[in-house]
């Protein structure tokens, strides 16, 4: 009799246990992946290196010493080196061109910019210089001329074969940045920090050997590329990365745009806090650029420095 009611008894649970399968979508948690678990296992191990490093009663060993330099490599790596092409949509109505909030927020957190102060009428001009056309002495001819201080980016080959104009640039008071040594997509350089590294020294140095001084910290990304890796070297070599808000199709030597034409570009385009990119190459730049300057001022714009960038 008793083994005949626990045979029932049997039957009634797994019959209840039919009608109401188990729901597994309940009081689950979202496991962790397995990167995020790698990279709360190296931080930990970094957080005890550190540690026996720091300790002043324990003497860190070579193997320490090692591993610690290891993982702070590794940490460079964890940063995203995907490439990017900055770019933007023409400003219209004379408002800032805005990027994605989350290429502000990186902008932001290693040090580039692609706007000054926008609360203000301000304008910094710049100038990419890839190799001498010929128009470069008229261009410094003009700013000296308007009292205007602008920003020069250069490469290693454009400071060796034009060492009187890298002089004169510097006597009268304009910025030269880093423009890389042999103007590479930067983030195909992220991969090796000293190779990286190398585009700016070389720059560098060949400045140093024709002025006598330090190159100043300011770097603008060949061909506009860039990556999250790229930018945090950037930042890392002490250096402000400068992108642009107006820029134009000016660089194609043999097929330059009426001066007019410039003209009308730039002042459809004018905002505050612009950063604006004209290449040194251009004969309509050239052409247009005294009148471009009286027509911002007149306005009420002043030309500000890359120094004051905040």
């Amino acid at each position: 009799m008793r083994r005949f009611i626990i045979v029932i008894l049997v039957g009634i649970i797994l019959a209840s246990c039919k009608n109401k399968p188990l729901d597994i979508t309940k009081n689950t948690q979202k496991l962790p992946s397995i990167n995020e678990e790698n990279k709360k296992i190296e931080k930990e191990r970094k957080n005890i290196i550190e540690n026996k490093t720091n300790n002043d009663n324990v003497e860190p060993s070579s193997e320490d010493i090692k591993d610690l330099e290891t993982l702070k490599k590794n940490d460079d790596e964890i940063i995203d080196n995907k490439e990017y092409d900055f770019g933007l949509s023409p400003s219209r109505n004379h408002m800032p061109p805005e990027i994605p909030k989350s290429m502000q927020e990186m902008f932001k957190k290693y040090g580039a910019y692609y706007l000054g102060d926008t609360t203000n009428k301000e304008i910094y001009l710049t100038f990419d210089e890839g190799y001498e056309n010929g128009y470069t002495s008229q261009i410094l001819d003009i700013l000296k001329k308007k009292n205007v201080k602008a920003a020069f980016f250069v490469t290693r080959p454009y400071i060796n074969q034009n060492k009187e104009l890298i002089k004169r640039m510097v006597e009268e008071g304009h910025i030269v940045g880093n423009h890389s040594s042999t103007h590479p997509s930067m983030p195909s350089k992220a991969t090796d920090f000293n190779k990286f590294k190398k585009e700016f020294e070389d720059t560098e140095l060949a400045f140093k050997e024709v002025t006598g001084q330090e190159m100043p910290k300011f770097f603008r990304p060949p061909m506009g590329k860039f990556s999250e890796r790229s930018l945090y070297y950037t930042q890392k070599l002490g250096y402000k990365t400068i992108f642009w808000s107006f820029a134009h199709k000016d660089w194609l030597v043999n097929e330059q745009p009426p001066v007019e034409v410039t003209i009308e570009r730039i002042m459809n385009r004018y905002h505050n806090g612009e950063i604006m990119l004209l290449h040194a190459v251009s004969k309509s730049n050239t052409e247009a650029l005294e009148t471009i300057i009286d027509k911002l001022r007149e306005l009420g714009y002043e030309f500000k420095p890359l120094t004051e960038l905040k």
